[in-house]
């Protein structure tokens, strides 16, 4: 029936792939079989066992130096695919583009990411990562809720709410790593820690370059009482 039904709602409302333009042959997403081909997964072995960053060649278990300079808040960090080519405008897209349709592309990708590197059966809750107010664009939606919301119902697991932004950083992008650590400091609240207390929390975000976010936000959610955090990410941006 529900086959059916998608197939109705295809014939009035056709998708048409995000890469090739031709009509998706998929029940489910916006690319078709054939693209969905050339997404950059990223590989399950031979990543750092912390941040998950790739080694070419390597299929063994290490921690990176990255972390073991700094070691971040978050318990291990998972990404989907690489923030590249046209995954990348993809996703560019869905943040700054109101493409709140490729959620469900996404949602697909990372529950798949974390059924490959985490214990899912273990995760309590997910939280979102909020979003911050930036007058330069407009958009509709949280693209990290609208993840955490498609994620909730595909692990069957609770969505907190209670976790804010607070301040006014500057965006990350155009910043340095060192400037990264510093501008998200002190930039989040947990307000219902009832909800997080000796929970492991799923974190969930777009997009991972430093970890600097995540990490920040991790700090706060274990200050809160969290007792493991696992950061969730469509891309992981590789800047060396």
């Amino acid at each position: 029936m529900i086959i059916r039904f998608s197939k109705i709602l295809d014939f009035i409302y056709p998708r048409f792939c995000q890469f090739c333009s031709k009509k998706v042959d998929r029940l489910e997403g916006n690319l078709c079989s054939s693209c969905l081909m050339r997404v950059p997964f990223l590989p399950v072995n031979g990543c750092c066992a912390v941040c998950s960053r790739p080694v070419e060649g390597f299929s063994g278990s290490y921690v990176c130096d990255e972390c073991l300079r700094d070691k971040p808040h978050f318990d291990k960090a998972v990404q989907a695919v690489s923030f590249s080519g046209s995954t990348r405008q993809m996703i560019l897209d869905y943040k700054f583009k109101n493409k709140y349709y490729l959620s469900v592309d996404f949602a697909l990708w990372l529950d798949a990411a974390a059924r490959a590197r985490l214990q899912v059966s273990e995760i309590d809750a997910v939280v979102a990562i909020p979003a911050k107010k930036d007058p330069s664009f407009e958009r509709d939606y949280n693209h990290a809720e609208l993840l955490a919301k498609h994620l909730s119902r595909l692990f069957d697991r609770k969505k907190v709410n209670g976790f804010i932004r607070i301040g006014n950083p500057k965006r990350q992008s155009s910043l340095s790593e060192k400037e990264r650590r510093e501008n998200v400091k002190n930039t989040f609240m947990v307000t219902k820690p009832s909800d997080i207390k000796g929970r492991t929390i799923l974190l969930v975000d777009d997009i991972m370059t430093t970890g600097s976010t995540f990490s920040e936000a991790s700090r706060v959610l274990k200050e809160a009482g969290a007792w493991r955090v696992w950061a969730l990410s469509i891309a992981r941006s590789m800047r060396n």
